[in-house]
């Protein structure tokens, strides 16, 4: 078990497909992540992100509440299998004890009503990663992109609107919790933003490397080095919009970006973040599919401990670092 995965969108996912069909399982779908394909994949521990899509959600609290509710019945159900943590000796606890590991993460920042006390609620309740923005102005950040601008707006790197000063006091009352801020998804200046006004690491939940593939929700060279200078880590997306640009890749797109970072800024700033069952296709198929990873890694040269820093270590020394 040595796979960290910092970011998928299964839980929402999950839960709007057990509304319509409540004998649907967790055990084993259709899905990117059930816990079969986990096993399979060699997984020690899952992010499991609330994406809460702002202009299709009336109240993004009640959304966010009903989803976290939502979590802790499926680790109650498959506790056997799988629990919770919120540190990082908890990971190791049940690594040992032979279970996954699942922690809960938010996407989308706007999610508490203006209102700094639900972010502490969150927290209480489990959260331990934000990502403050998704494809949307939500005046806390401005995002990679705009979501109605299509195709012609991937490649528009936006480095003049950076947070906001609502955006700034979250940074803020997240550093002073001990909650990982995620910087995937927020613009340029946004990046930037958080890099000046904030001393703990940070991550990219789930961004790869622009040169490599020219999307802006891919980060520069630069962002890549000062990412690594605060000993942050970013998560490798399986996404082929993100690996190459088109609508198939396969796992030596993901190797090419982690040749890359790792001849850029070090191997110590590369972790995993699937995107898993909010991508349409991708270097990997499923979770089960990770060994195919290691594996092609193995072929690239890599050593035992280049893999397992990049399969696990290097996320479990920033979470250790900041929770």
């Amino acid at each position: 078990m040595d796979v960290c995965d910092m970011h998928c969108d299964t839980l929402t996912g999950f839960v709007s497909k057990k509304e319509k069909d409540p004998t649907y399982s967790f055990a084993s779908n259709d899905m990117d992540i059930d816990l079969d394909k986990l096993k399979r994949g060699g997984y020690l521990l899952q992010n499991f992100a609330i994406f809460t899509f702002l202009k299709a959600v009336k109240d993004p609290v009640a959304f966010v509440r009903k989803h976290i509710d939502a979590f802790y019945e499926l680790m109650n159900t498959y506790s056997d299998v799988i629990q919770p943590v919120t540190k990082v000796s908890e990971i190791y606890d049940h690594r040992d004890a032979g279970l996954i590991s699942a922690m809960l993460t938010i996407e989308e920042g706007a999610v508490i009503d203006h209102d700094l006390s639900i972010l502490k609620e969150y927290y209480d309740k489990g959260a331990r990663m934000v990502a403050l923005s998704w494809n949307f102005e939500n005046g806390l950040t401005h995002p990679n992109f705009h979501f109605e601008s299509g195709e012609n707006g991937f490649h528009t790197y936006d480095d003049v609107h950076g947070l906001t000063e609502e955006g700034f006091a979250y940074i803020k009352e997240m550093e002073r919790l001990g909650m990982i801020i995620d910087v995937s998804h927020m613009s340029d200046a946004c990046f930037y933003d958080v890099y000046e006004h904030t001393t703990k690491p940070f991550v990219a939940s789930h961004s790869n490397a622009r040169a490599v593939c020219d999307h802006a929700r891919n980060m520069s060279d630069d962002m890549i080095l000062k990412l690594a200078k605060r000993g942050g880590v970013m998560g490798m997306n399986m996404s082929s919009h993100f690996l190459n640009g088109t609508e198939h890749a396969d796992v030596h797109d993901i190797v090419r970006h982690i040749n890359y970072i790792r001849d850029l800024a070090g191997i110590d700033v590369i972790g995993l973040g699937t995107d898993f069952d909010g991508i349409e296709s991708g270097g990997l198929n499923n979770a089960s599919e990770m060994p195919l990873l290691k594996e092609a890694l193995k072929q690239e040269g890599y050593s035992k401990e280049e893999i397992d820093k990049i399969f696990y270590k290097n996320v479990l020394r920033v979470y250790e670092e900041v929770l």
